[in-house]
């Protein structure tokens, strides 16, 4: 099947973006199936920087489709700003090469409002969220009265749907003290800005049979990451949505058949922003140095993210849960010139070893890594496109790395270029 489903085998911000527009060359659709714009995709091509929170990475190819799916909650007006804002950069994005599905959900300023008011300081339901509204949006849709992006189609059917939407929500500001929602006001928005969203919306499940049956290469990018899964995570510190490959499948419309290769993506260490469990994270200057080196910033809120050893542990059990073939494997120049690497091959929970993460919250904040050194190297893997181009001591790492996780190494990425990429195994292949 030539098609490849590319998703997080971390806590997200793998370098997932780079890694999917580096495929989107030998594809032809490229389909976002989950998340919303808390996802933050960089892609840095011939000195230009690109940052998409929801649209697919493919924007950036002429001549492919993108398609955003009905797995992912859409905001209008953050979607309209990003289309303007990537446009103002030169790409052009029309309705001929960016399809939205039409039974997508939307993310509405309520729920933007919902999920500051829960995110705000001395709150107990604090998750370290981005505060877009992507949780509330999904637990609409989950609830069966969020209002869908085919719905601004019908605005004198509109009121009905929004205040059925409206006595929930606002039964919640009620409870919590906050002023109610009028809908008026959210009227008014919603029909100034269907017309920058209305003219992509489409039945993209028709659109991805038609291109699967005519042998077109697909892409599926998913965001965030197996251990943001809503149930295979760290939860509750997780997104709203199913980041495993199988959500592709649903999230898009399309049968778990043609789903094809699975490519989960992993730094070659780890990192996390936001609450929850994180057991090799660094708070030393090693810790610091990481973040520093790999310019560990959030791509949507900015928020300096914790640094960590590779977690061996936590990528071989995502590549069960996520159903991974193979890694891509970025940010390996990170690494150059530390003296001494670890890799966490176990953990220690109260007194004994365990091999992999447990369900229970309180028993993941108590493990701690089991730590395997292996000597760094001296010289540079920066923007190295070849194995023979690697120090010795980087090879060992990675294939140390493959004998832990129990995957191959697809993919090596050594810099933030498009090029810089070692191709090991072709995914389409």
């Amino acid at each position: 099947m030539p098609n490849v489903a590319v998703i997080g085998a971390q806590w997200g911000d793998e370098g997932k973006g780079k890694i999917v527009d580096w495929l989107s060359a030998r594809a032809d659709v490229v389909v976002r199936f989950q998340g919303g714009h808390n996802a933050g995709h960089t892609l840095v091509i011939d000195g230009t920087t690109y940052k998409l929170s929801l649209l697919p990475s493919g924007v950036v190819r002429p001549g492919k489709l993108s398609i955003i799916g009905n797995g992912v909650v859409i905001d209008p007006w953050a979607f309209a700003d990003e289309v303007e804002r990537i446009q103002s950069l030169g790409i052009s994005i029309s309705p001929d090469s960016l399809l939205v599905a039409e039974n997508a959900a939307l993310i509405l300023p309520l729920h933007r409002d919902l999920d500051a008011d829960r995110e705000s300081a001395g709150s107990a339901q604090r998750i370290g969220t981005t505060k877009r509204g992507i949780g509330p949006a999904y637990e609409d849709k989950v609830g069966r009265r969020a209002l869908r992006v085919v719905d601004l189609r019908d605005f004198d059917a509109l009121p009905l749907k929004l205040n059925r939407l409206l006595a929930h929500h606002n039964a919640l500001r009620r409870g919590m003290g906050l002023p109610e929602f009028e809908a008026a006001p959210l009227l008014e928005s919603l029909h100034a800005v269907a017309p920058k969203l209305l003219p992509f919306a489409g039945c993209a499940w028709r659109r991805l049979d038609k291109a699967n049956k005519a042998g077109k290469r697909i892409l599926f990018e998913g965001a965030q990451a197996v251990l943001l899964d809503i149930d295979h995570g760290t939860y509750p510190f997780v997104t709203s949505s199913n980041t495993v490959a199988g959500q592709a499948a649903a999230g898009s419309g399309i049968g778990p058949r043609h789903i094809g290769t699975v490519l989960g993506i992993a730094k070659a260490y780890t990192t996390r922003v936001g609450e929850g469990p994180f057991p090799t994270e660094l708070t030393d200057a090693i810790g610091d140095e990481i973040g520093s080196r790999g310019a560990e910033f959030g791509t949507v809120t900015g928020r300096k993210r914790r640094c960590g050893w590779f977690d061996a542990v936590l990528v071989r059990q995502t590549v069960v849960t996520g159903g991974i073939d193979g890694i891509a494997l970025t940010k390996l120049d990170v690494l150059d010139r530390f003296a001494e690497i670890k890799l966490c091959v176990g953990y220690r929970l109260d007194g004994r070893e365990v091999d992999f993460l447990p369900a229970d919250a309180n028993a993941q904040a108590r493990c701690e890594p089991i730590y395997e050194s292996i000597e760094g190297w001296s010289e540079s893997t920066r923007g190295a496109r070849s194995w023979a181009e690697l120090p010795a001591q980087a090879v060992k790492y990675v294939r140390r790395i493959e004998e832990l996780i129990g995957a191959p190494v697809s993919l090596l990425s050594t810099s933030p270029e498009r090029e810089d990429t070692i191709l090991v195994r072709d995914p389409f292949v």
